[in-house]
């Protein structure tokens, strides 16, 4: 393997001896333009030398792992090929602002007829970014601050915090990244939060204080993540016409949990793919560890999506939970799940089905839900190539159920108790792409099968989020 240079950024480097041309030494760049097109047209190459240019507090063997694979390039194509490897995994390290490549003959006395010389010219990002926004609702408002310290010790480690100051509450989170050099997959991050939400569709106002630990790790083409999480709940009521059962379970309570994650992603884009499968499962086991919390919860999500003919594509989703309470303590209304809305069963009101007491929704410990969409361009196909690429028009078909469970009955009481009374809808609509960050729809509902208390949402209907059915 050749050898790896870390310098900083020169105006004009490796060119400085060419500066002092004089006027008999006009007929060396004739001589030169032999080997130069020699290596071109050579089939075989050598890397000799990588250089790096622009480090500052960057650690050189972090880098070493990151561009080991430019130097077993064979040939031209190769080299070029590898080079833009290397150069993304430079830029997904998330310590450098830039990073250039440039491939050139190698120079010096040990340079080989077929030998290539690879630079990176890098520019590390400043020691400390910030951000300041304001947000608006209805009768409040609140000052969102955050810092971000990138590459804190050189080795493509990340340190950040965020704190919001509300008019109705406060919030801040302190977190610390840390991936294995070599194999960015693998990394450790601690978190220490206060989070304080509120979820009116059941009269309730959570704040979590916690602390958590997590260890992400490939498995095959899994991408594995292990995380313990300690956290202190205190449970209230966000109306004074909060109902008797969200009342019952107001209070302090602590939870401390073990959770495993496993993941296969193989789309093309997490917000509106076009093909590739995600299979999602997930485990968290309470109480073991210590906590007021005892509970086994399993839940899994899948998607499969298909490109068709005329730009248009089929996908499938599937999601399922299931809360079994651990002990004589029956679940938390903070730890059940919950069902409906526009990035689920569409054509409901937000969370607003199944189980629930004076008009307050109090989750289930089992749902399940499907759903088939049909995504095409917009008719006519305006803006073709720029902005209208990011529309597609919108056909759905969802279906599911939410209930509770009694565990003294067997699992095919409790397949047929799921079974029944299905709620499902049907709908058009128009979607927009934000980047690789969120979509908004904008759709038609039709919402069928209702039951008694659930609330809908007949007609037009707004959804924004990152996680849709």
């Amino acid at each position: 393997m050749g050898t790896v240079h870390a310098r900083s950024l020169d105006p004009l480097p490796m060119r400085g001896p060419e500066l002092g041309v004089q006027a008999d030494d006009i007929e060396v760049p004739d001589i030169e333009q032999e080997p130069k097109q020699e290596v071109l047209e050579n089939k075989d190459v050598v890397v000799q030398k990588v250089h790096i240019d622009g480090l500052g507090r960057t650690k050189e063997d972090l880098l070493t792992y990151e561009i080991a694979e430019v130097f077993r390039a064979k040939n031209l194509i190769d080299v070029m090929r590898k080079s833009h490897e290397a150069r993304q995994k430079l830029l997904r390290l998330g310590i450098f602002r830039k990073v250039e490549v440039v491939i050139d003959t190698s120079r010096g006395e040990d340079a080989l007829p077929n030998g290539l010389d690879v630079t990176f010219e890098v520019t590390e990002l400043r020691r400390m970014t910030g951000s300041y926004n304001t947000m608006v609702g209805n009768n409040e408002g609140s000052m969102v601050l955050g810092l971000k310290l990138p590459n804190v010790l050189g080795r493509a480690e990340k340190m950040t915090f965020q704190f919001s100051y509300g008019t109705k509450e406060t919030s801040y989170g302190l977190s610390f990244f840390k991936p294995q050099p070599g194999h960015f997959e693998r990394n450790v991050s601690l978190n220490v939060y206060k989070v304080t939400g509120q979820f009116p569709w059941s009269s309730l106002r959570e704040t979590d204080r916690g602390v958590s630990a997590e260890i992400s790790f490939p498995v095959w083409k899994t991408s594995q993540t292990l995380k313990w999480e300690g956290v202190w709940r205190e449970l209230g009521c966000l109306a004074r016409t909060a109902s008797f059962a969200v009342r019952e379970e107001s209070g302090h309570s602590l939870k401390s949990s073990l959770s495993h994650a496993m993941v296969i992603d193989t789309r093309n884009s997490s917000i509106l793919p076009r093909k590739g499968g995600l299979l999602k499962i997930h485990q968290e086991l309470a109480g073991y560890t210590g906590g007021d919390a005892s509970f086994l919860k399993e839940d899994f999500e899948i998607q499969l999506n298909k490109t068709l003919i005329w730009d248009s594509v089929l996908s499938a989703s599937m999601w399922g939970g299931l809360l079994l309470p651990i002990g004589d303590k029956p679940t938390s209304i903070a730890d059940r799940f919950y069902l409906g809305g526009p990035t689920s069963i569409r054509g409901f009101s937000m969370y607003s089905m199944g189980p629930q007491s004076e008009g307050d929704y109090l989750g289930g410990e089992a749902y399940w839900a499907g759903g088939l969409h049909l995504y095409t361009p917009l008719p006519f196909r305006p803006g073709r190539g720029g902005f209208g690429d990011l529309f597609r028009t919108h056909f759905f078909l969802n279906a599911g159920n939410l209930c509770n469970l009694n565990y003294g009955e067997g699992p095919q009481a409790h397949l047929k108790k799921l079974a029944e009374c299905i709620r499902w809808s049907y709908g058009l609509g128009i979607v927009l792409r934000l980047g690789n960050i969120a979509r908004l729809e904008l759709n038609y509902c039709i919402p069928m099968g209702v039951q008694s208390g659930d609330r809908i949402c007949d007609g037009v209907q707004f959804g924004a989020g990152i996680r849709f059915l």
